[in-house]
C-alpha cells in the first residue's frame, strides 16, 4: 500500500455507491461502469467529477439527473466528501472533506521518498537509448536536450514500476569515421611540419586540432613516416577513444550515465555461427517474405508497414546502407529480452520512423517500438539568436552551454517544453537569479522551506534540513488546516502522483516542469497568506507539516528531472 491516494479512494466511493444503488433495487445495471473520476479544470466545480451518471442512464432507463441524485445522495454519507453537486444533465461534482485531504498530505509523510510512485509499469523491461551521436566531435546542445529527456524519461518510468536500461547506440562504423581519421591525421602531419592537403569532406573544429596536438604532444612525429592507412588506422582508433572518454565525462558531469554503451561495429563482426548481426536480421526477413532483388540491390519492402516508398537494405556494390544496421541493432535489443523500446531521435530523423516501426514489425516486435522525436534548441543571449560560440567562432556546444548555465539550468530549460516543441533557451535568463528564471523560482521554494524548518527548531543554516524534519511528529493534528491557501497547497500536491502516471504513460517530463512551477508558486502564495511559526501551537505544528510535505514533494520532482534540491541559495 503507497498510502493514501485521492483519486482511488473517490473512484472506489462512486463504485461502491452505484453497488449499493443496484443491491437496494434503485438502479437497474448489468454491471458496474467505470467511474471515470476526473479532475475539473475549473476547480469551483469540485475536487473531482464524473460522468457516470450520464453513461448509465440509459441502461437504467432514467433520466441522468435522476441516476445522479441517486449517486450523490450515498456519497454525502461518507466522510471523505464533504459535498456532491449535481451540474446540467447528470455531471456529479465532488467535493473533498478537509479530513480526505489530510490523510492525503499524512500520506506524503509516510511514503516520503515513494511518494508519487506507482506499479503501473508492472516490471515491464524498458531500453530507453538516446543521444547515441557519431563519436567524431564534441555534442552540440540538441544532444543536450536528448540526454536530459532519455535521463528523466528513465527515472520516470523507473518510479512508475518499469525496469529501465539507459543506452547509448555509439556510431563507430561507416564512413564518418574514416573521414574522422583523416582530418585528425592531416592536423598532425601539420603539427609534424608537413605541408598537406587537407581532405574536402574533413571535420574543420578546432577540436581536431586539439585532438592532433594530444597525440602529438603523446608521440611526437613518430607517424610522420607511416603510411597514409596505418597513420589514418590509428589515428581514427586513438582519436575515437578520445572523444569517446570526453562524452562519458561531459554526460557524467551532467548526471547522465548509461548502463550500456553499444558499438555498432559489434553488428558487422562475425558471430559465433559464422555470420553477422546485420545477416542474421536480413536473412530474417527474406524468411517472411518481405525483401526483394531489384536492380543488383536488396531491399525491404516498408511499404507494407506505411512507408513512402521501399528500402534498400544492401546496395549493387554490396555494401549495407545504415538502416541495415539499424534493423539489425533492433533486432539485438529485442532478442536482450526487452518488452517495450524507446528510442529518442532529432527531429531530422522523423521520415526514419515508419521504416524503422515496419521493420520492427516485420522481424515480429509490432507495438513494441516507441519512437520520440525531439526538436531543436535555440540559444538566445540579450534577445538575438546566439549560432557561434564567443570562445571558437564555431558551434556552441552541449559542454560550453552547461559550463556557462549550470547543468541543473541546462537540463530544466531542455525539459520545459514537450518534445514536440524547440526549446528557445535564454541563456542569460537561465543564470539570473530571479523569479522569472524557472529553475531559480522551483529550487527557490525548496530552499525557503530549508530555511523555514531550520528556523522553526533554531537550527543553524547548515544543519541537515532532512534529520530535523524528523523531528515533526508523523502524527500532528492536521485539521487546524482549514484556510484556503492552506487547503490549496493540500489539493496541489495531491495531484503529484497523477502527473508522474501521466508523464510516464506520456514520456513527457515536461509535465513535471509545469507541475513544479505550479506547486511554487501555490506553495509561495500560501507563504504570503499564512504565518507558518504561529503564536497558536497546533496550527503552527499543522502548517509546518504541511511545509515539510511540499518539501518532501518538491523533492521527488526535481528527482526525477534530475536537478538538485537545494537547502539554501
Amino acid at each position: 500500500m503507497k498510502g493514501y491516494f485521492v483519486k482511488s479512494t473517490v473512484s472506489g466511493l462512486v463504485h461502491d455507491a452505484l453497488t449499493a444503488a443496484i443491491d437496494k433495487g434503485e438502479l437497474t445495471l448489468g454491471s458496474i461502469p467505470d467511474p471515470a473520476i476526473e479532475r475539473p479544470r475549473d476547480v469551483s466545480h469540485g475536487d473531482w467529477a464524473t460522468t457516470v451518471a450520464l453513461r448509465c442512464a440509459k441502461e437504467a432507463k432514467m433520466a441522468p439527473h435522476a441516476v445522479a441524485e441517486i449517486i450523490a445522495a450515498y456519497l454525502s454519507a461518507t466522510d471523505d466528501i464533504e459535498r456532491v453537486e449535481i451540474a446540467g444533465p447528470g455531471f456529479i461534482n465532488v467535493y473533498l472533506s478537509q479530513s480526505a485531504l489530510a490523510k492525503q498530505l499524512a500520506s506524503i509523510r509516510l511514503t516520503d521518498e515513494t511518494y508519487g510512485s506507482s506499479s503501473v509499469g508492472r516490471g515491464t523491461k524498458v531500453q530507453v537509448e538516446f543521444i547515441s551521436a557519431n563519436p567524431v566531435g564534441p555534442m552540440h546542445v540538441g544532444h543536450g536536450r536528448w540526454a536530459a529527456l532519455g535521463d528523466s524519461m528513465a527515472r520516470i518510468l523507473s518510479f512508475t514500476g518499469h525496469e529501465v536500461q539507459r543506452e547509448f547506440y555509439i556510431n563507430d562504423a561507416g564512413v564518418q569515421m574514416d573521414t574522422f581519421g583523416k582530418s585528425v591525421s592531416a592536423r598532425y602531419l601539420e603539427l609534424c611540419g608537413r605541408e598537406v592537403e587537407f581532405p574536402e569532406d574533413g571535420y574543420q573544429g578546432a577540436y581536431i586540432k586539439d585532438i592532433a596536438q594530444e597525440i602529438f604532444d603523446e608521440e611526437g612525429a613518430v607517424w610522420a613516416e607511416s603510411t597514409p592507412q596505418e597513420r589514418q588506422s590509428h589515428f581514427k582508433e586513438l582519436a575515437y577513444k578520445q572523444v569517446l572518454a570526453h562524452l562519458k565525462k561531459v554526460l557524467h558531469a551532467f548526471g547522465v550515465d548509461f548502463d550500456v554503451w553499444f558499438s555498432e561495429r559489434t553488428l558487422h563482426e562475425k558471430q559465433a555461427d559464422g555470420t553477422t548481426a546485420i545477416e542474421k536480421a536480413i536473412a530474417a526477413l527474406t524468411e517472411k517474405g518481405f525483401i526483394y532483388e531489384k536492380d543488383g540491390a536488396l531491399w525491404f519492402r516498408s511499404t507494407d508497414f506505411g512507408d513512402d516508398k521501399d528500402r534498400v537494405l544492401v546496395k549493387a556494390d554490396g555494401d549495407y546502407t545504415y538502416f541495415a544496421a539499424d534493423i539489425a541493432y533492433h533486432q539485438n535489443k529485442f532478442e536482450r529480452g526487452f518488452d517495450r523500446v524507446i528510442d529518442l531521435w532529432g527531429a531530422d530523423h522523423h521520415g526514419y520512423v515508419a521504416r524503422m516501426k515496419g521493420a520492427c514489425a516485420a522481424l515480429g516486435y509490432e507495438g513494441k517500438l516507441d519512437i520520440v522525436i525531439g526538436q531543436l534548441v535555440n540559444l538566445f543571449r540579450s534577445g538575438k539568436l546566439v549560432r557561434m560560440s564567443k570562445r571558437t567562432g564555431e558551434m556552441v556546444t552541449f559542454e560550453e552551454l552547461v559550463e556557462e548555465t549550470g547543468a541543473d539550468a541546462s537540463r530544466y530549460w531542455f525539459l520545459r517544453r514537450s518534445t514536440d516543441q524547440q526549446v528557445d533557451f535564454d541563456i542569460d535568463l537561465a543564470r539570473e537569479q530571479s523569479s522569472d528564471n524557472p529553475i531559480y523560482y522551483v529550487q527557490y521554494a525548496h530552499a525557503r522551506i530549508c530555511s523555514i524548518i531550520r528556523k522553526a527548531f533554531g537550527a543553524p543554516d547548515d544543519a541537515a534540513v532532512g534529520v530535523l524534519a524528523q523531528k515533526i511528529a508523523p502524527d500532528t493534528d492536521l485539521s487546524f488546516l482549514t484556510e484556503a491557501a492552506e487547503l490549496d497547497l493540500i489539493r496541489k500536491l495531491t495531484e503529484f502522483p497523477e502527473v508522474v502516471e501521466m508523464a510516464s504513460l506520456q514520456l513527457s517530463p515536461s509535465k513535471l516542469t509545469r507541475y513544479a512551477e505550479d506547486l511554487a508558486a501555490t506553495f509561495h502564495h500560501f507563504y504570503s497568506q499564512c504565518r507558518v511559526m504561529h503564536d497558536d501551537e497546533a496550527i503552527a505544528a499543522a502548517r509546518l507539516f504541511l511545509v515539510d510535505a511540499t518539501r518532501r514533494t518538491l523533492r521527488n520532482v526535481f528527482s526525477l528531472l534530475g536537478i538538485r534540491s537545494p537547502e539554501r541559495m
